[in-house]
């Protein structure tokens, strides 16, 4: 089994001017970037206007997934950390905007700008401490907030992931909670070793009808429930547990007596400190008005 890219070196180390062009002239990526985009635009239920949306592309690399939201009638922004992809969708002529930026520093953009986002293969790479000053929980926070900010209200973001295990989905799952997004997992072809896919359906605001997270699609091409899949499917991201009220302290705390106050007086003492001297107001409770 090859090793995973993220494990091999930093995004744009290893995507080089080499491997750009390699990647972007593969027939097989070509075809899977094509369906993942394609189903991420599915999962992003645009409304049927024929309005075009402006829409993020997170790691766009060379633009392959760009083409799809341009066949769809859709304007996208491309962001991504590589230079090389970047060029080479430059000398593809794609119909997007692009940015160099890192996702792990926040996008930068203006509040309430983007109509959706959508992001293949790219969130994943977040988990990793490439450089001294990386920390992966400080990198998901801005990225996530940073995305927060920029979707328009109710709008909804759609993150393609290749989780390495189950910590690393939950790590991602969290902080998204935390940022205050709305949504969960969506798994396709769950009981598939090769065609098994993950989205991260999020929306932009509290929970509602319609941030409710879309059923994902089964063996046989249907529509599945992860009821239907494994167990640790069924987590969801909600915002509703970032605004339950704190837990109030136990009315039956146990309370310091006057034995405990003169005892620890005396321990104080013994070690040379100087201690107040004990009255016959040393550990009365105070009444509740002066």
């Amino acid at each position: 089994m090859a090793a995973r890219p993220e494990l091999k070196a930093p995004p744009e180390i290893f995507y080089d001017e080499s491997e750009a062009r390699k990647y972007t002239s593969s027939s097989r990526i070509i075809e899977i970037q094509a369906k993942l985009t394609g189903r991420a635009l599915e999962l992003l239920v645009l409304p049927d206007d024929g309005v075009p949306r402006l829409l993020l592309d997170i790691g766009c690399g060379s633009g392959l997934s760009g083409e799809t939201l341009s066949e769809n009638g859709h304007h996208w922004i491309g962001l991504d950390i590589s230079q090389a992809m970047l060029d080479v969708a430059l000398e593809r002529e794609v119909e997007g905007d692009l940015l160099l930026g890192d996702m792990g520093q926040g996008l930068g953009l203006r509040p309430g700008l983007i109509d959706g986002a959508v992001s293949i293969s790219a969130i994943q790479w977040l988990c990793n401490a490439d450089k001294s000053s990386h920390e992966p929980r400080l990198r998901l926070k801005a990225f996530f907030c940073s995305l927060y900010r920029c979707l328009a209200r109710g709008a909804r973001a759609v993150l393609q992931v290749y989780p390495e295990n189950l910590d690393q989905r939950q790590l991602i799952l969290s902080f998204a909670m935390h940022a205050g997004f709305a949504g969960g997992v969506v798994v396709d072809y769950p009981h598939s070793t090769k065609m098994r896919k993950e989205y991260l359906v999020l929306t932009c605001g509290p929970p509602s009808l319609s941030a409710a997270v879309p059923r994902g699609k089964g063996e046989d091409g249907e529509s599945c429930s992860d009821d239907e899949s494994s167990g640790d499917e069924e987590t969801q991201v909600c915002v509703s547990d970032r605004h339950r009220p704190k837990k109030k302290q136990k009315a039956n705390r146990k309370v310091k007596g006057r034995e405990w106050i003169l005892k620890k007086k005396e321990q104080m003492r013994r070690k040379g400190n100087v201690v107040p001297p004990d009255t016959k107001y040393t550990g009365r409770k105070r009444k509740s008005r002066f």
